[in-house]
């Protein structure tokens, strides 16, 4: 006998999270930067394309569909591999071309930077890119003007800030949930905190997933789903499925620490987060909020 046959109200449907990829390479990352001049890049051992793909194949196992973030660096390199996300149904964005930060580059080359990448993402993909990630969450109060140039160069939004408090980033005034920081710029869909013990902890993913303890880190999500009733964001890059990735012995102790702890766990845990949570692509589950104001329009007349 079903639900419906005996009287009893249909199951309620789990709310949607929005999966997100970072891809970058091992040697990429904002922690590693004092230690690896960017001029090695290109002679350095790249893992970033065998990495993706074995995202690819355990977000297939899983059946989920999410949003890659792709630096225009690796998509100029790996175009195949761009075009094996897409054909794979995910949503393909932008991370930037050359990893830099927002606020250290300034308006003018970060114009040239997004502009630079999303030709290159979306000539390799054959897609429309609309969605923005700032490498290390480097948009916050030092960079007002980011949002609008988003908007003029075609984006419609942005996943760049972290309502945090951070050594290497964070806007811990920022709204927790999506908002419109420029009334001319694109929208920002912030990185997922939950309040608990009167602070704003992150829930969102990379280190901190992999430092803090699984059933936490589900608790704090299942918080912002159930009691918030809004979905969260996580993200993490490639590298973190890669335990065997080279050691960086010159870096700070402390980003070692962050970099390298909990690799050997990253892949079953994440595994055990696709099955603990619903997931989906940025534009599908946050497709009410990047509504541009042109199509949001028509739909207030007919509403009026």
């Amino acid at each position: 006998m079903t639900v419906q046959e005996l009287g009893l109200p249909p199951p309620k449907a789990r709310l949607r999270n929005a999966m997100t990829v970072d891809v970058e390479d091992w040697f990429q990352v904002q922690a590693f930067a004092d230690a690896i001049p960017r001029e090695e890049w290109d002679w350095l051992s790249c893992r970033v394309e065998a990495n993706t793909e074995q995202v690819l194949e355990r977000f297939a196992e899983a059946g989920v569909r999410g949003t890659f973030f792709t630096l225009g660096w690796v998509a100029q390199r790996y175009p195949a591999l761009v075009r094996r996300i897409v054909a794979a149904g995910h949503e393909l964005a932008s991370h930037g071309h050359g990893h830099e930060l927002v606020s250290r580059i300034g308006a003018d080359a970060f114009r040239a930077d997004i502009r630079r990448a999303r030709a290159l993402l979306e000539d390799a993909g054959g897609v429309a890119v609309h969605g923005y990630r700032a490498p290390t969450f480097s948009i916050g109060p030092r960079t007002p003007w980011a949002h609008a140039i988003l908007a003029e160069e075609g984006y419609h939004y942005s996943s760049s800030i972290f309502p945090v408090r951070h050594d290497l980033y964070g806007a811990p005034d920022a709204p927790r949930g999506p908002y419109r920081p420029h009334p001319d710029g694109v929208v920002e869909l912030p990185m997922t905190t939950v309040r608990a013990f009167r602070r704003t902890l992150p829930c969102s993913g990379g280190g901190w997933f992999r430092l803090v303890p699984y059933a936490l880190f589900r608790a704090g999500l299942q918080r912002v789903n159930a009691e918030e009733g809004r979905p969260g964001i996580f993200y993490f890059h490639p590298w973190e499925v890669d335990p065997d990735q080279p050691r960086v012995f010159q870096a700070r102790a402390l980003s070692r620490f962050r970099h390298y702890t909990g690799l050997a766990s990253m892949g079953p845990r994440l595994d055990r987060l696709l099955r603990d949570f619903a997931w989906g692509r940025m534009a599908d589950v946050f497709a009410a909020e990047i509504m541009q104001p042109a199509q949001l329009a028509p739909l207030r007349a007919m509403a009026s």
